[in-house]
C-alpha cells in the first residue's frame, strides 16, 4: 500500500506540475538544460521537468557524478561533453536551470566557454560565494568520504567566489527557510540550512529573490517553478507573494 500511495503521490504531481502557467508558451525551438546539486540526481529536478516540459521546451535533466570528481572536472568533461554534443534547432535558445552545486558547475563552464546558442539561466540556492556549512565541516574525513572532491570545493574562499560575474540573463532564488538550528547559527543571517541569503548573490545578476524555503526542497516548491517559469519567459521574476512556510 505504501508503494502505491507514493505512486499516487508522484503522479498528482505530474499533473499538478503540467498545467502551464500562463497562456504564453516556450517556443518549440527553445531547450533547457536541468543540473542538480551535490549528492543528488535527476530525481531531484523532476518536477521542475515536467513543468518545462508543459510549458513546451526540450528539457535535458542531466545526470552528473557529482561526488567523484572536482567542479573543474564536471565542468569541462561530463557538462561540456553534453553541450558540445546537444543539438540546438535553429533560431532557438539553450536555458539553464540549476540547483546549489550545480550553479557552480555551469559558472565554472561558462568562465572557459561561450554558452551555446545562449539563453537564460536560473540558480536555485546556488552557493556563489561558498558556503559558511563547507567552512566547518570540509576538512573533516566523513564530509570528504560523503561529498567528495568537489564538496570540498566549496568554502568561501574556495572555488565559487573566484568564476567572476554572472553570465548576462541570470536570475537567483535563495531560500531563507531552515530544518538544521546548528547549520544555520554558522551562518552570518538567513539561509536554507545550507547556504546563507548572502553567499547566493552574485554581482551581475539581473534578478535577485528569496522565498520561504529550504535548500533540498526549494525545486519542488510550486511558487519557486512559477518563477522559474517567468524568469525564463520574461528575464525576471514575477514576484507573487508565496505561501510563508516550506
Amino acid at each position: 500500500m505504501r508503494v502505491l500511495a507514493r505512486l499516487v503521490f508522484v503522479a498528482m504531481l505530474a499533473a499538478m506540475s503540467a498545467s502551464p502557467s500562463s497562456a504564453a508558451r516556450a517556443a518549440p525551438t527553445d531547450t533547457v538544460v536541468l543540473l542538480h546539486g551535490l549528492g543528488r540526481s535527476v530525481w531531484s529536478m523532476k518536477r521542475l521537468e515536467w513543468a518545462l516540459r508543459a510549458e513546451g521546451y526540450r528539457v535535458v535533466n542531466f545526470a552528473y557524478p557529482s561526488r567523484h570528481a572536482t567542479v573543474e572536472i564536471l565542468a569541462e568533461q561530463h557538462l561540456g561533453s553534453l553541450l558540445r554534443a546537444l543539438p540546438v534547432a535553429p533560431g532557438g535558445a539553450v536555458h539553464f536551470v540549476t540547483h546549489s552545486m550545480g550553479g557552480i558547475v555551469l559558472r565554472c563552464y561558462l568562465r572557459d566557454h561561450p554558452a551555446p546558442a545562449p539563453g537564460r539561466i536560473v540558480m536555485l540556492a546556488p552557493p556563489n560565494q561558498g558556503s559558511e556549512v563547507v567552512d566547518r565541516l570540509h576538512a573533516r574525513w566523513f564530509y570528504r568520504m560523503i561529498n567528495g572532491p568537489a564538496g570540498a570545493q566549496l568554502t568561501t574562499q574556495g572555488l565559487p567566489g573566484k568564476l567572476g560575474r554572472a553570465p548576462r540573463g541570470t536570475g537567483v532564488i535563495a531560500g531563507n527557510f531552515s530544518f538544521n538550528p546548528l547549520f544555520s547559527s554558522w551562518m552570518p543571517g538567513p539561509g536554507d540550512g545550507k547556504v546563507s541569503v548572502a553567499s547566493t548573490r552574485l554581482d551581475g545578476a539581473d534578478d535577485f529573490l528569496v522565498l520561504p524555503y529550504s535548500h533540498t526542497w526549494l525545486m519542488w516548491r510550486a511558487p519557486v517553478i512559477d518563477q522559474v517559469r517567468a524568469f525564463l519567459r520574461d528575464g525576471k521574476f514575477s514576484r507573487v507573494t508565496p505561501p510563508a512556510a516550506d
